[in-house]
Protein backbone atom coordinates (compact mmCIF):
# COMPACT_ATOMS: atom_id res chain seq x y z
CA UNK A 1 0.00 0.00 0.00
CA UNK A 2 0.93 3.38 -0.44
CA UNK A 3 -1.28 6.65 0.95
CA UNK A 4 -2.74 8.94 -0.75
CA UNK A 5 -0.63 12.65 -0.29
CA UNK A 6 -3.09 15.19 0.65
CA UNK A 7 -2.23 18.18 -0.86
CA UNK A 8 -2.00 20.95 0.74
CA UNK A 9 -1.33 23.82 -1.62
CA UNK A 10 -4.21 22.58 -3.94
CA UNK A 11 -6.40 22.55 -0.64
CA UNK A 12 -5.19 26.22 -0.14
CA UNK A 13 -5.24 27.79 -3.54
CA UNK A 14 -9.14 26.79 -3.68
CA UNK A 15 -9.72 28.05 0.07
CA UNK A 16 -7.97 31.32 -1.31
CA UNK A 17 -9.91 31.41 -4.52
CA UNK A 18 -13.21 31.50 -2.43
CA UNK A 19 -11.91 34.39 0.06
CA UNK A 20 -10.85 36.04 -3.11
CA UNK A 21 -14.36 36.07 -4.77
CA UNK A 22 -15.73 36.43 -1.49
CA UNK A 23 -13.81 39.57 -0.90
CA UNK A 24 -14.84 41.31 -3.98
CA UNK A 25 -18.36 40.81 -3.81
CA UNK A 26 -18.26 42.55 -0.38
CA UNK A 27 -16.24 45.31 -1.93
CA UNK A 28 -18.86 46.23 -4.03
CA UNK A 29 -21.69 45.76 -1.85
CA UNK A 30 -20.18 47.47 0.88
CA UNK A 31 -17.43 49.95 -0.53
CA UNK A 32 -15.08 49.27 1.82
CA UNK A 33 -12.04 46.38 2.74
CA UNK A 34 -11.37 44.12 5.61
CA UNK A 35 -7.57 45.00 7.17
CA UNK A 36 -5.60 42.65 9.07
CA UNK A 37 -2.97 44.59 11.78
CA UNK A 38 0.16 43.23 13.14
CA UNK A 39 1.69 43.58 15.85
CA UNK A 40 5.92 43.06 16.03
CA UNK A 41 7.63 43.94 18.94
CA UNK A 42 11.72 44.04 18.82
CA UNK A 43 13.53 42.93 15.60
CA UNK A 44 13.80 39.25 14.62
CA UNK A 45 14.93 38.42 11.22
CA UNK A 46 12.53 35.49 10.99
CA UNK A 47 9.56 37.21 11.29
CA UNK A 48 10.39 40.09 8.79
CA UNK A 49 10.30 36.97 6.38
CA UNK A 50 6.84 36.35 7.64
CA UNK A 51 5.43 39.63 7.87
CA UNK A 52 6.63 39.79 4.23
CA UNK A 53 4.97 36.72 3.23
CA UNK A 54 1.78 37.30 5.35
CA UNK A 55 1.08 40.94 3.24
CA UNK A 56 1.63 39.28 0.03
CA UNK A 57 -0.85 36.65 0.60
CA UNK A 58 -3.14 39.29 2.35
CA UNK A 59 -2.92 41.14 -0.93
CA UNK A 60 -3.70 38.35 -3.43
CA UNK A 61 -7.41 38.08 -2.13
CA UNK A 62 -8.10 42.07 -1.45
CA UNK A 63 -7.06 42.46 2.43
CA UNK A 64 -4.73 45.50 3.33
CA UNK A 65 -2.40 44.85 5.91
CA UNK A 66 -0.68 46.82 8.26
CA UNK A 67 1.89 46.52 10.68
CA UNK A 68 2.80 47.86 13.95
CA UNK A 69 6.55 47.82 14.58
CA UNK A 70 7.34 48.13 18.37
CA UNK A 71 10.27 48.80 20.28
CA UNK A 72 11.96 45.52 21.70
CA UNK A 73 11.98 47.38 25.17
CA UNK A 74 8.83 48.57 25.59
CA UNK A 75 6.81 47.68 28.63
CA UNK A 76 3.93 45.14 28.91
CA UNK A 77 1.41 48.07 30.03
CA UNK A 78 2.54 50.27 27.17
CA UNK A 79 2.35 47.08 24.93
CA UNK A 80 -1.13 46.54 26.55
CA UNK A 81 -2.48 50.18 25.95
CA UNK A 82 -1.32 50.20 22.37
CA UNK A 83 -3.11 47.13 21.81
CA UNK A 84 -6.29 48.99 23.73
CA UNK A 85 -5.91 51.60 20.53
CA UNK A 86 -6.26 49.08 18.08
CA UNK A 87 -8.97 47.30 19.38
CA UNK A 88 -11.23 50.22 19.46
CA UNK A 89 -10.01 51.30 16.14
CA UNK A 90 -13.22 51.38 13.43
CA UNK A 91 -10.17 50.55 10.24
CA UNK A 92 -8.47 47.16 12.23
CA UNK A 93 -10.77 43.94 11.10
CA UNK A 94 -8.18 41.65 12.56
CA UNK A 95 -5.28 41.80 14.80
CA UNK A 96 -2.36 39.04 14.95
CA UNK A 97 0.37 39.43 17.75
CA UNK A 98 3.51 38.15 15.62
CA UNK A 99 5.20 35.74 17.79
CA UNK A 100 8.41 35.65 19.71
CA UNK A 101 7.81 38.64 21.87
CA UNK A 102 10.45 39.39 24.08
CA UNK A 103 11.22 37.54 27.33
CA UNK A 104 9.83 40.14 29.42
CA UNK A 105 6.29 40.43 28.07
CA UNK A 106 3.67 37.63 28.88
CA UNK A 107 2.89 36.61 25.37
CA UNK A 108 -0.15 34.98 26.65
CA UNK A 109 -1.45 37.75 28.82
CA UNK A 110 -0.68 40.28 25.14
CA UNK A 111 -2.75 37.07 23.26
CA UNK A 112 -5.26 37.21 25.79
CA UNK A 113 -6.05 41.24 25.63
CA UNK A 114 -7.35 41.12 21.79
CA UNK A 115 -11.06 41.43 21.64
CA UNK A 116 -12.61 38.63 20.70
CA UNK A 117 -14.11 40.62 17.46
CA UNK A 118 -10.90 40.80 16.54
CA UNK A 119 -9.01 37.60 17.82
CA UNK A 120 -8.15 36.84 13.77
CA UNK A 121 -6.03 33.83 15.75
CA UNK A 122 -8.70 32.52 17.47
CA UNK A 123 -6.65 32.40 20.62
CA UNK A 124 -8.92 34.70 23.18
CA UNK A 125 -10.51 32.75 25.88
CA UNK A 126 -14.51 33.62 24.18
CA UNK A 127 -13.56 32.25 21.28
CA UNK A 128 -11.97 29.11 22.35
CA UNK A 129 -14.37 28.47 25.04
CA UNK A 130 -17.09 28.59 21.36
CA UNK A 131 -15.45 25.06 20.49
CA UNK A 132 -16.54 23.75 23.80
CA UNK A 133 -20.07 23.66 22.76
CA UNK A 134 -21.60 20.96 20.35
CA UNK A 135 -23.41 21.85 17.20
CA UNK A 136 -22.91 25.46 17.67
CA UNK A 137 -20.20 26.45 14.93
CA UNK A 138 -17.36 29.06 15.56
CA UNK A 139 -16.55 32.58 13.76
CA UNK A 140 -13.01 32.23 13.85
CA UNK A 141 -10.55 29.35 15.54
CA UNK A 142 -7.20 28.45 15.73
CA UNK A 143 -5.71 28.39 12.09
CA UNK A 144 -3.71 25.03 12.07
CA UNK A 145 -6.56 23.53 14.06
CA UNK A 146 -8.99 24.10 11.26
CA UNK A 147 -6.29 23.33 8.92
CA UNK A 148 -6.25 19.83 9.95
CA UNK A 149 -10.06 19.45 9.91
CA UNK A 150 -9.90 20.70 6.20
CA UNK A 151 -6.81 18.37 5.39
CA UNK A 152 -8.76 15.32 7.35
CA UNK A 153 -12.49 16.83 5.48
CA UNK A 154 -10.51 16.51 1.75
CA UNK A 155 -9.93 13.08 1.76
CA UNK A 156 -13.74 12.70 1.32
CA UNK A 157 -13.34 9.71 4.26
CA UNK A 158 -16.90 9.43 6.65
CA UNK A 159 -15.36 10.71 10.05
CA UNK A 160 -18.03 9.86 12.09
CA UNK A 161 -16.81 7.45 15.21
CA UNK A 162 -13.20 6.69 13.55
CA UNK A 163 -10.65 5.54 16.26
CA UNK A 164 -8.92 8.79 16.20
CA UNK A 165 -5.30 9.23 18.06
CA UNK A 166 -4.14 13.38 18.61
CA UNK A 167 -0.47 13.31 19.58
CA UNK A 168 0.12 16.28 21.30
CA UNK A 169 -2.05 18.53 23.60
CA UNK A 170 -1.32 22.40 22.54
CA UNK A 171 -3.65 25.43 22.99
CA UNK A 172 -2.85 25.89 18.93
CA UNK A 173 -3.44 22.53 17.63
CA UNK A 174 -3.84 19.53 19.90
CA UNK A 175 -6.87 20.85 22.72
CA UNK A 176 -8.81 23.09 19.65
CA UNK A 177 -8.59 20.33 17.36
CA UNK A 178 -9.87 17.85 19.80
CA UNK A 179 -12.60 20.00 20.62
CA UNK A 180 -13.43 19.86 16.88
CA UNK A 181 -13.96 16.67 16.20
CA UNK A 182 -16.16 16.37 18.88
CA UNK A 183 -18.18 19.44 17.59
CA UNK A 184 -21.01 17.47 15.89
CA UNK A 185 -23.40 15.95 18.18
CA UNK A 186 -23.83 13.00 16.15
CA UNK A 187 -20.83 12.57 13.09
CA UNK A 188 -17.97 13.31 15.75
CA UNK A 189 -14.71 10.94 15.81
CA UNK A 190 -13.63 8.73 18.86
CA UNK A 191 -10.49 10.79 20.40
CA UNK A 192 -7.69 9.78 22.53
CA UNK A 193 -4.96 12.48 23.10
CA UNK A 194 -1.58 11.33 23.61
CA UNK A 195 1.23 13.59 25.42
CA UNK A 196 4.48 14.15 26.69
CA UNK A 197 3.48 11.53 30.10
CA UNK A 198 1.87 8.97 27.71
CA UNK A 199 3.06 5.69 28.59
CA UNK A 200 3.51 3.21 25.63
CA UNK A 201 2.69 5.74 23.07
CA UNK A 202 2.38 3.01 19.93
CA UNK A 203 -0.24 0.95 21.60
CA UNK A 204 -2.48 4.12 20.90
CA UNK A 205 -0.90 4.81 17.54
CA UNK A 206 -1.17 1.61 16.26
CA UNK A 207 -5.11 1.34 16.82
CA UNK A 208 -5.73 4.52 15.46
CA UNK A 209 -7.57 4.83 11.83
CA UNK A 210 -6.80 8.58 11.85
CA UNK A 211 -3.65 9.56 13.94
CA UNK A 212 -2.39 13.07 14.25
CA UNK A 213 0.39 14.41 15.42
CA UNK A 214 1.49 18.04 16.48
CA UNK A 215 4.60 17.94 18.66
CA UNK A 216 7.74 19.48 17.49
CA UNK A 217 9.55 16.65 17.55
CA UNK A 218 11.35 14.84 14.45
CA UNK A 219 11.20 11.24 13.97
CA UNK A 220 9.12 10.64 16.73
CA UNK A 221 6.09 8.49 14.47
CA UNK A 222 8.44 5.35 13.05
CA UNK A 223 6.03 3.37 10.59
CA UNK A 224 5.63 0.59 12.52
CA UNK A 225 3.83 3.19 14.75
CA UNK A 226 1.03 3.65 12.23
CA UNK A 227 -2.23 1.53 12.12
CA UNK A 228 -2.64 0.17 8.14
CA UNK A 229 -4.63 1.97 5.98
CA UNK A 230 -4.82 5.01 9.26
CA UNK A 231 -4.97 8.35 7.68
CA UNK A 232 -2.09 10.13 8.94
CA UNK A 233 -2.21 13.87 9.75
CA UNK A 234 1.57 15.69 10.22
CA UNK A 235 1.40 18.98 11.71
CA UNK A 236 4.97 18.75 13.17
CA UNK A 237 7.62 21.22 11.54
CA UNK A 238 11.47 20.98 11.89
CA UNK A 239 14.44 21.88 10.75
CA UNK A 240 17.15 18.58 10.53
CA UNK A 241 20.32 18.53 9.02
CA UNK A 242 20.83 16.47 5.50
CA UNK A 243 22.53 13.39 5.85
CA UNK A 244 24.70 11.33 2.86
CA UNK A 245 23.94 7.31 2.72
CA UNK A 246 26.77 6.72 5.35
CA UNK A 247 24.81 9.19 7.82
CA UNK A 248 27.39 11.95 7.92
CA UNK A 249 26.23 15.58 7.55
CA UNK A 250 26.12 17.14 4.31
CA UNK A 251 28.03 20.73 3.71
CA UNK A 252 26.07 22.72 1.40
CA UNK A 253 28.95 24.05 -1.02
CA UNK A 254 28.46 27.08 -1.89
CA UNK A 255 27.92 28.61 1.69
CA UNK A 256 30.09 26.26 3.64
CA UNK A 257 27.31 25.66 5.88
CA UNK A 258 25.60 22.52 7.18
CA UNK A 259 22.22 21.69 4.96
CA UNK A 260 18.67 21.56 6.42
CA UNK A 261 15.37 20.20 5.05
CA UNK A 262 12.07 20.37 6.90
CA UNK A 263 10.53 17.27 8.09
CA UNK A 264 7.54 16.65 10.09
CA UNK A 265 7.06 14.37 13.26
CA UNK A 266 6.66 12.05 11.29
CA UNK A 267 8.88 9.28 9.55
CA UNK A 268 7.28 10.13 5.98
CA UNK A 269 8.99 7.49 4.11
CA UNK A 270 8.17 4.79 5.81
CA UNK A 271 4.53 5.89 7.15
CA UNK A 272 3.22 6.21 3.57
CA UNK A 273 4.00 2.87 3.08
CA UNK A 274 0.92 2.05 5.81
CA UNK A 275 -1.19 4.83 5.68
CA UNK A 276 -4.72 5.26 3.45
CA UNK A 277 -3.92 9.04 3.27
CA UNK A 278 -1.37 11.40 4.57
CA UNK A 279 -0.18 14.70 4.75
CA UNK A 280 3.70 15.78 3.86
CA UNK A 281 5.95 18.00 5.26
CA UNK A 282 6.50 20.61 3.70
CA UNK A 283 3.08 21.14 1.57
CA UNK A 284 0.56 20.00 3.80
CA UNK A 285 -1.00 21.69 7.39
CA UNK A 286 1.09 24.26 7.05
CA UNK A 287 0.25 25.39 3.19
CA UNK A 288 -3.35 25.35 4.04
CA UNK A 289 -3.16 27.07 7.67
CA UNK A 290 -1.43 30.54 5.87
CA UNK A 291 -4.61 30.78 4.21
CA UNK A 292 -7.16 30.26 7.44
CA UNK A 293 -5.59 32.71 8.70
CA UNK A 294 -7.39 35.16 5.92
CA UNK A 295 -10.21 33.51 6.21
CA UNK A 296 -10.67 34.19 9.62
CA UNK A 297 -10.25 37.95 8.73
CA UNK A 298 -13.07 37.22 6.23
CA UNK A 299 -15.18 36.42 9.16
CA UNK A 300 -14.49 39.07 11.29
CA UNK A 301 -15.09 40.89 8.46
CA UNK A 302 -18.65 39.75 7.53
CA UNK A 303 -19.68 40.28 11.04
CA UNK A 304 -18.78 43.47 11.25
CA UNK A 305 -20.54 44.22 8.27
CA UNK A 306 -24.14 42.34 9.38
CA UNK A 307 -23.31 39.59 6.68
CA UNK A 308 -25.39 36.18 7.28
CA UNK A 309 -23.29 32.75 7.20
CA UNK A 310 -20.26 33.88 9.07
CA UNK A 311 -19.72 30.51 10.78
CA UNK A 312 -17.30 27.35 9.92
CA UNK A 313 -18.82 24.04 9.52
CA UNK A 314 -16.77 21.92 11.29
CA UNK A 315 -18.20 18.52 10.79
Amino acid sequence: MTGKIIDGNAIAERIKKEIRDEIEKLKKKHNGSPCLTAVCIGENPATKVYVKNQKQTCEEVGIEYGMEQLDGKIKEEELLGKINELNKSDRITGIIIQMPVPNHINARKIQMSVAPDKDVEGMTPPNLGNLVYAGINPVVAPCTALSVVECLKSTGVELKGKETVIVGHSEIVGKPVTLMLLSSLLESVTPTVCHIATRDLTSYTKRAEILIVAVGKAGLIKGDMVKDGAIVIDVGINRVNVKDEKGNDVIDEKTGKQKKKTVGDVVFEDAVKRASFITPVPGGVGAVTTVLLLKNVLHLWKMRLGEPDITYKIL
